[in-house]
């Protein structure tokens, strides 16, 4: 219970960076589709293009946040000499992409559809890199349990990102100011200033860690690295895998699409979905703990049972989450400022429940990473991009965006069921499936009357019917799994009766 209690610490420190983050980020979704409009199609080349450096990032990293958790606790002796062979390694491979780039720009421009505008690819390939880089120091941060720095560099990365979108995407059009001569007479705004900005940010934050980069030798260990590279390349296939079941649909909606109108409706799907981030923000924090917390406890003996534990209580507040945004939806559509993106929002609850099953994935991965088994990662998140990509080319000619949405759930449920069904196998542990079924079947109730509470009722009825719903959901949870009774103060009035 102890390691339980440390882990959720963690989580709600990281988480607080997290979903404070990432909730301010929202901020970004009313700024930039106030100042695009959906039939422009600017915010689909913003989504198309974040998509492809998602993926990049995998690439970039190539497993190596993992492999650094993996060894640093193999060798305690000397930390630093992972540390510093791990930073050479990521900084090293990060340079030489930049300078592929260059000398590739025009060719990867045109593939992308973008030749006229090769100064966006460049600019935000750049700013991939520098991300890439500066994982390691936060990953660093993590092992020496800094949470608090971690979080405060996080949320300067956002709110920076926030004020320069609020500044150059409404302000000073609106005032009809050019400071720096970024706009034509008519103000006319670029989509590549947000690329700009996300450069800007990124830059900063790095110059932050200037005490995690200096201050030691650094030493690259050829043979060290070599058995990180064999450890890491599994988890390369795994990682690129798992992108692509996250960002293929964005990165192939313009090659299969039909219509004329492929970044219109690119760009309406992309501002949906960032109503479902409340799950990418859990399972983000959840992992930033999770994964130094596992290796950490690895050897002991309960350590089974506090991963079925930690499972079992990550599907139950995701639901929980899941269910809060299905019921407040009547609300949380309003961050998307233009309605004419609004018919996306369809996708939501299916996006949602892609990234739950992504999650539940990320929590069944551990047992091959623990037996340095990866290569069954790649091959179940290869099986579950093989099928996202069945799914995207077979209906999206024909259902646009909703063949993206499903094709999500395909791939990340045939992930999930592959390493649970093949880890039962080669490291069994005793998940409550039956408990955790029996959430998911109160969830799929609820949501089904919070659907037609929306549908039929006005909005002051349906949030207060919705609100009744959640609450249906807590008193169980309260009643079979989180006892008042346990908790600091509150239990104290509860043990007293």
């Amino acid at each position: 219970m102890a390691n339980l209690k440390s882990l959720v610490k963690d989580t709600a420190i990281y988480g607080i960076s997290s979903i404070a983050g990432r909730f301010i980020n929202y901020l970004l979704v009313p700024i930039q589709t106030a100042a695009f409009v959906a039939g422009g199609g600017e915010y689909g080349v913003v989504t198309n293009i974040y998509a492809y450096t998602a993926l990049l990032m995998v690439i970039l990293t190539y497993g190596m946040e993992t492999t650094f958790f993996r060894f640093i606790n193999k060798t305690e002796d000397d930390p630093m000499r992972v540390y510093s062979t791990v930073l050479v390694s990521v900084g090293v491979s990060s340079l030489l992409f930049v300078i592929a780039v260059f000398a590739l720009l025009p060719q990867i421009a045109g593939f992308m559809k973008y030749p006229d505008h090769p100064d966006w690819v460049a600019v935000m390939f750049v700013c991939v890199a520098i991300d890439a880089f500066k994982c390691i120091p936060f990953a660093y941060l993590r092992y020496q349990k800094r949470a608090i720095k971690f979080a405060s560099l996080q949320l300067v990365n956002i709110i920076l990102n926030i004020i320069l979108n609020l500044t150059y995407l409404i302000v000073l059009p609106a005032l009809r100011l050019n400071p720096f001569g970024l706009y034509d007479d008519k103000f006319t705004l670029n989509v590549g200033m947000v690329f700009y900005i996300n450069l800007v940010c990124t830059a900063v934050v790095v110059v932050c860690f200037w005490h995690e980069l200096t201050g030691f030798r650094y030493r690259f260990d050829r043979a060290l690295w070599g058995k990180m590279m064999r450890y890491a390349w599994p988890l390369l296939i795994l990682g690129i895998a798992g992108i692509l079941n996250q960002t293929l649909d964005k990165i192939i909606f313009p090659y299969l699409y039909t219509g004329t109108d492929e970044k219109a409706q690119l760009g309406i799907y992309g501002a949906a979905t960032k109503i479902a981030m409340i799950m990418a923000m859990i399972t983000q924090a959840f992992r930033y703990a999770y994964e130094p917390f596992v290796f950490g406890k690895a050897k002991d003996r309960d350590s089974r049972d506090t991963y079925a534990k930690a499972m079992k209580y990550f599907v139950i507040f995701t639901l929980l989450a899941f269910l809060a945004v299905i019921g407040y939806m009547d609300i949380l559509r309003y961050v998307i400022r233009d309605r004419s993106y609004w018919p996306g929002l369809r996708v939501v609850p299916i996006v949602m429940a892609a990234e739950i099953m992504m999650g539940i994935y990320f929590n069944l991965s551990f047992w091959y990473k623990l037996i340095d088994k990866t290569i069954y990662g790649a091959w179940f998140s290869g099986a579950g991009c093989l099928v996202l990509v069945v799914v995207n080319v077979v209906f999206v000619p024909r259902y646009s965006y909703m063949a993206c949405a499903w094709g999500g759930v395909a791939g990340y449920g045939t992930a999930m069921l592959l390493s649970y069904f093949v880890g039962q196998k080669k490291y069994p542990i005793d998940y409550p499936v039956k408990e955790m079924m029996v959430y998911v079947a109160l969830t799929a109730v609820l949501t089904a009357g919070m659907t037609a509470a929306n549908r039929l009722l006005p909005m002051g009825a349906s949030l207060a019917v919705n609100t009744l719903l959640i609450l249906v959901f807590v008193a169980y949870l309260v009643k079979r799994d989180f006892p008042l009774s346990g908790l600091p103060v509150i239990g104290k009035y509860f043990n007293k009766r």
